[in-house]
């Protein structure tokens, strides 16, 4: 029975790439590489005949699972819910641990992207926010604080 080896990435999809790209180095990310990507290969992979993406991939210091952003140059970007709450189906949010849960998003409210409720504390262990980021990506930020 074939079973995961490791978690390897999520991916983004995004219509500006450069200002995603700069929201997550923003949190700390780094980056990897970045390509362009069409062919016999993506079209296979994705179903989309005739597509041609951007990607960047960015990891967190010191390794571990990757963040592909990627932005089709073909075809055209499909909308998506910018402004998705927890409750709608689908992938809601990427989380990060963070040293300062205040500090970064003070930060990323001076950048423009504030918190869609506001800080939470469970249990007195972590203390938690979703920030809107670029393109209604939503961002789970946490902090251990027990």
């Amino acid at each position: 029975m074939a079973s995961i080896r490791r978690f390897d990435h999520v991916g983004i999809t995004v219509s500006d790439l450069d200002a995603a790209t700069a929201f997550f180095v923003g949190l700390g990310l780094e980056t990897q590489g970045s390509a362009t990507v069409e062919g016999a290969f993506i079209d296979t992979v994705t179903g989309i005949p005739g597509s041609s993406t951007r990607i960047v991939m960015l990891q967190p210091p010191g390794g571990g699972t990757c963040v592909e952003l990627s932005s089709f140059s073909r075809p055209d970007h499909v909308p998506g819910s910018p402004a998705a709450l927890a409750n709608e189906l689908g992938l809601r949010s990427i989380a990060f641990e963070v040293d300062d849960l205040t500090a970064v998003v003070d930060r990323l409210a001076s950048d423009g992207y504030g918190l869609v409720g506001g800080i939470g504390e469970h249990e007195g262990v972590w203390r938690m926010a979703y920030v809107r980021g670029p393109e209604g990506i939503t961002v789970a930020l946490a902090e251990r604080i027990g």
